[in-house]
């Protein structure tokens, strides 16, 4: 079973939220994939995962690149991640992804999209009907997580 955390977006979007956490998860040694709900989107975050800070370097391509079973860090819209990801992101209100072989689900949602929070509800009651082991993290005002559930 996979561990699932839910990460209510309250305080920033999405871009300010995400480079620092996949940051953490390259430092760790994790093969990260993050799934969004259209090609646009992903197209979006990759032009800002290139220029989100101008001191930093986050190794990362989509799934239609050449080599996408090579990237440390995947941008996708399919439900697998060619690059064998077992730390998966979930964004926008994307489906779930496939969870064979995943040891970690980050579900990233935005507190001020009602369809987000909504999609957010709903996986919340089909992963813990699947028998995963939840929480819910909350920002502070100061932009940092905070453990709820």
């Amino acid at each position: 079973m996979a561990e699932v955390l839910f990460y209510h977006l309250t305080e920033s979007r999405l871009e300010d939220a995400l480079p620092p956490l996949l940051e953490k998860s390259l430092e760790r040694g994790w093969r990260v994939s993050v799934h969004v709900s259209s090609e646009e989107r992903c197209a979006a975050l990759d032009a800002h995962l290139w220029t989100y800070r101008e001191d930093s370097f986050l190794p990362h391509g989509g799934d239609q690149s050449a080599h996408a079973e090579r990237q440390p860090v995947l941008l996708t819209v399919d439900a697998t991640a060619a690059n064998g990801a077992t730390v998966r992101f979930v964004a926008d209100g994307a489906d779930i992804p496939a969870l064979d072989g995943v040891d970690r689900l980050v579900m990233m949602f935005d507190g001020h999209d009602q369809s987000q929070l909504d999609a957010a509800r709903s996986q919340w009651k089909t992963l813990k009907s699947g028998g995963h082991a939840l929480t819910y993290w909350q920002q502070t005002p100061e932009r940092r997580w905070e453990k709820k559930a």
